[in-house]
C-alpha cells in the first residue's frame, strides 16, 4: 500500500503508522518502507517508533528538497524505480506501507518518477493523507483524480483533525466522507507509543 499525501507536511508518517499499528492489532505483520527522506527529519524511525513495526528507508538526503533535487544538491545517487520496487517485492510481511516524501507526484529520483509511478508498477492502492481545512477539496480531489487516470484505487485520512474543528473543517468532512477511511488527531505522534496503538484502531476503517 503506499501512504501519499496532498502536500508535504500533512501527516503521512503519522497516518503511515496508524496504519500499521491498526493492521498489526488485526494480526497481521507489517513492514514500513520510507521511498526516499530529506532534511533531519527519520520519518522510518517516528512510524517504527509510534506502530512497533520493522520500518527502512531506502535513501536519504541532506537537503529538505523533493528527493530527487536534494540527490542532485548532495551528489548522492538518486533513487530508481525499480530500486524501489524490487525493495517492496522482497517484503515479506502480510503488509507492506510505502511511504512517500512530499505530494504524490513530487519527484523522488532518477528520470523524476513519483509515487504513483511505484503505484502503477506495484499494482498496489494508495491512502491519502490530506489536510483537514481549507483548500483541501481541491488538493484532495486533485490527487485523487491523478490516482484513478492510472488506475490506482485510493480511500483518504485527514492527518490531523483538529481539537476544535470550524466550519470549513466539518463541512471538509462531509464531503470527503465517500472516500474518507479515517482521521488522525492533532497531536496523536506526540502519544506514548503503547496509547498510540491502543487508540490506532478507533481512527481508522481498515
Amino acid at each position: 500500500m503506499l501512504v501519499t499525501g496532498t502536500d508535504t507536511g500533512v501527516g503521512k508518517t503519522i497516518a503511515t503508522a496508524a496504519i500499521a499499528a491498526g493492521l498489526m492489532a488485526a494480526g497481521a505483520t507489517v513492514e514500513v518502507v520510507k521511498i526516499a527522506q530529506t532534511g533531519d527529519d527519520d520519518d522510518a524511525a517516528t512510524a517504527a517508533r509510534l506502530s512497533g513495526a520493522p520500518a527502512r528507508c531506502l535513501a536519504s538526503y541532506p537537503d529538505p528538497l523533493a528527493p530527487s533535487a536534494a540527490a542532485r544538491r548532495s551528489g548522492l545517487p538518486a533513487l530508481k524505480l525499480a530500486e524501489a520496487a524490487d525493495a517492496a517485492r522482497a517484503a515479506t510481511a502480510d503488509a507492506v506501507l510505502l511511504e512517500g516524501a512530499g505530494g504524490l507526484l513530487a519527484p523522488l529520483g532518477e528520470g523524476g518518477w513519483h509515487a504513483g509511478d511505484l503505484a502503477v508498477e506495484l499494482g498496489c492502492p494508495a491512502v491519502v493523507v490530506a489536510r483537514a481545512g481549507l483548500g483541501t477539496l481541491n488538493h484532495t480531489a486533485l490527487t485523487l483524480e491523478a490516482l484513478a487516470r492510472r488506475e490506482v484505487a485510493a480511500a483518504v485520512v485527514i492527518g490531523a483533525w483538529p481539537r476544535r474543528p470550524g466550519p470549513a473543517e466539518t463541512e471538509n468532512l462531509r464531503d470527503l466522507e465517500g472516500e474518507r477511511l479515517g482521521r488522525i488527531p492533532a497531536g496523536a505522534g506526540d502519544l506514548d507509543p503503547e496509547a498510540f496503538r491502543m487508540s490506532a484502531k478507533d481512527w481508522l476503517d481498515l
